[in-house]
Formats: C-alpha cells, sequence, structure tokens
C-alpha cells in the first residue's frame, strides 16, 4: 500500500514574528540583565515580585533593607528552655503591565507602482521601534532607582564632576555592604529565553556620551585586552575594578539638569551651553530590577494586513497596515542591589 507523504508549509505570520523580535533585540542594552519573566496568558496584568528581609533588617531605606543585624549574645541559648521562633518578613513589590502598539498604513497603489517594498521596510521599522520602546520602559523603570551618587555635588542640580574612580568605589562599597552579588548570568543576545554565564562583575549601562570619561579611568582596560573573557555584549566598551561598562546612545541624559552648575566653569558638555547635561550612570548587581521580557515566540502580537483584503470597511481592497503590540512592565526589586551614578560628561 503506497505511503502518502504531507508536507505543511510554513505561515508567514511565523517569519513576520521573527522578522519583528530579530529587529527588536539588537535594540536592547538593558534587556540583557534582570529577571526576565515571561508572563503567561490569562494570568491577569499584574506581576507581583517577592523577597524576605534578611534578619534585623528593617524596610526604611535601600540600604537598612539588606543589611542583617544579629548579636551573639542574643543567640545565647538557656540550657532546657527552647528559643522563641522568629518569622520571616515578606517585601512584594507589585507592577501593573500595560499595552503598547504602533501602526503603519500602506496603499495598494504604493505596493503595486513603488520601486521600493515599503511594507517590508515598515516591517523592520516596527521591530526596531518597538525594541526600543522597550528599552526606554526599561530605563525610565531603572534610571528612577532611589540609590543615587552625585558626581561633585549633592543632588542632580548640583552636579559637577564627571565619572571617577572614586565615585566608583563609592558605589561598589555600597552595594558590597547591601551584599549585592555580582552578575554572572546574562539574557542572551537572541529572541530566546536562554542564559550565558560570564565572570562575576557588576554592569554599568550609560550613554554613548560618557565613554571618553570612561576610557579615562585608571586602570581601564578596554575589551580588546580580555583575553580568555567574553564581552557581555557588543556595546561593552571595556572593564575597571568590578565594573564592566556598556554603553547606547538610548541612555539619554538629563539636558542642561545641573541647574546650579555653570558648565564652562567645569569643562561639561551642555545642549544649550549654560547648564551641564546630567547622565544617569545605572550599576546593576543580580535580583536588582524585574522585566517582564520582549522574548519568544508569544511576546510580540504582530500585525500585517495586506492591501487587496477587501470588506464593509475597505471594499476595495485599497489600504494594508503594519503594526505590532504587546504587554510589558519592568521595576526596580531592590534598591540595595543596584546604584544610579549621575555624572556630567567632559565638553571635548
Amino acid at each position: 500500500m503506497a505511503t502518502n507523504t504531507y508536507t505543511t508549509n510554513t505561515g508567514r505570520i511565523n517569519k513576520f514574528k521573527g522578522e519583528l523580535i530579530a529587529h527588536a533585540i539588537p535594540v536592547e542594552v538593558l534587556g540583557i540583565a534582570g529577571q526576565n519573566k515571561k508572563m503567561p496568558r490569562n494570568n491577569g496584568d499584574t506581576v507581583i515580585y517577592r523577597r524576605y528581609l534578611p534578619y534585623g533588617a528593617t524596610t526604611t531605606n535601600a540600604n537598612t533593607q539588606n543589611r542583617m543585624s544579629v548579636s551573639a549574645a542574643a543567640h545565647i541559648t538557656t540550657e532546657g528552655v527552647t528559643p522563641n521562633a522568629d518569622s520571616l518578613t515578606p517585601v512584594d513589590v507589585t507592577v501593573q503591565l500595560a499595552q503598547y502598539a504602533c501602526l503603519y498604513a500602506v496603499t495598494d497603489k504604493v505596493v503595486d507602482m513603488y520601486e521600493d517594498d515599503v511594507p517590508d521596510e515598515m516591517k523592520k521599522q516596527v521591530g526596531e521601534r518597538m525594541g526600543l520602546v522597550r528599552e526606554m520602559i526599561r530605563y525610565g523603570a531603572l534610571k528612577a532607582g532611589t540609590n543615587v551618587f552625585y558626581s561633585g555635588g549633592t543632588s542632580r542640580a548640583t552636579v559637577s564632576g564627571k565619572i571617577t574612580i572614586t565615585l566608583l568605589r563609592k558605589m561598589a562599597r555600597n552595594l558590597l555592604a547591601n551584599h549585592a552579588k555580582p552578575v554572572t548570568g546574562i539574557l542572551s543576545a537572541s529572541p530566546n529565553y536562554g542564559t550565558s554565564a560570564i565572570e562575576a562583575s557588576y554592569l554599568v549601562f550609560c550613554h554613548t556620551d560618557c565613554e571618553n570619561d570612561i576610557r579615562d579611568l585608571p586602570g581601564f582596560k578596554h575589551t580588546s585586552e580580555y583575553g580568555q573573557r567574553k564581552p557581555v555584549h557588543e556595546m561593552e566598551v571595556g572593564s575597571v575594578d568590578r565594573f564592566r561598562f556598556i554603553v547606547s546612545p538610548e541612555l539619554a541624559s538629563y539636558a542642561d539638569a545641573a541647574t546650579s552648575v555653570t558648565a564652562s566653569t567645569y569643562g561639561l558638555y551642555t545642549t544649550t551651553g549654560t547648564n551641564p547635561d546630567v547622565y544617569p550612570m545605572i550599576v546593576v548587581a543580580e535580583d536588582a530590577w524585574g522585566d517582564v521580557a520582549l522574548r519568544g515566540s508569544e511576546s510580540l502580537d504582530p500585525t500585517w494586513i495586506p492591501p487587496g483584503q477587501k470588506d464593509k470597511v475597505d471594499p476595495l481592497g485599497q489600504r494594508g497596515y503594519v503594526g505590532a503590540k504587546f504587554y510589558a512592565a519592568a521595576t526596580v526589586l531592590n534598591n540595595g542591589f543596584m546604584a544610579v551614578g549621575e555624572v556630567g560628561v567632559t565638553n571635548l
């Protein structure tokens, strides 16, 4: 008896999803770190992260939440007497998912007569645009961290210096005192949820304008000098002490934000020529923040309606659409496990 073999053609929507995610992922810098969660469908729009306070810690601020407080004398037992039982204190961090979307329109005339493949370009633009939207969600959450260190000042308005080795070591001292563990694994630079092991370090994310001052830090080692160590991202520029620096032109400064400082006095860059711009340098350790990641085949819901599909709204099939939507959320989970250095940059 003859055996028939049936082949199922690959659907176009699968390729379209792949195209969009592939274009979205290269935009990510911040997305390589953090607690990445895949939110399943039909589980509501709220994500609750939980951790437990160390013994003796309090919720007063980022530092008190991470430092255990014990004394040996308080743990001496009395013969035959059972010590009192203690309870764990949970800390919940709640974040609500929001929906984000974009949409482009194209006509049948453009598809039929224009020399460029406009729908294909729209697909690329949608992927890159939505990837950048996702990065801005993360950036907004992280730069609002409360464990802040200022270069040359005590507030954003008084920032009068660039990044220095002293400022970095102040942040390292704080993170270590808070028992913040260096990052040892990052999300792979692919649409999947796989992770890659890295040498333990604190990761620093900042704008490309900061690169010159980073290179001037004493002890700076360029990625070309790493030897066996591999860069965590193609935008990693090098390392100093416990820190590895990843730059991105998307991590924008607060323009003219050092309002109490004259930029020319300190040789700092300014957008208007008066007050220095202030750049957040985001330093993260393990478990510092949480992210519902834009990854996997179910994370992005694309739309490709080609011209020619006729219905009551478009009876002649003259219009088509390219777009996408996704749900996302990002939040700081433990301010003591991250730091934000607010700095100026040298005016070159």
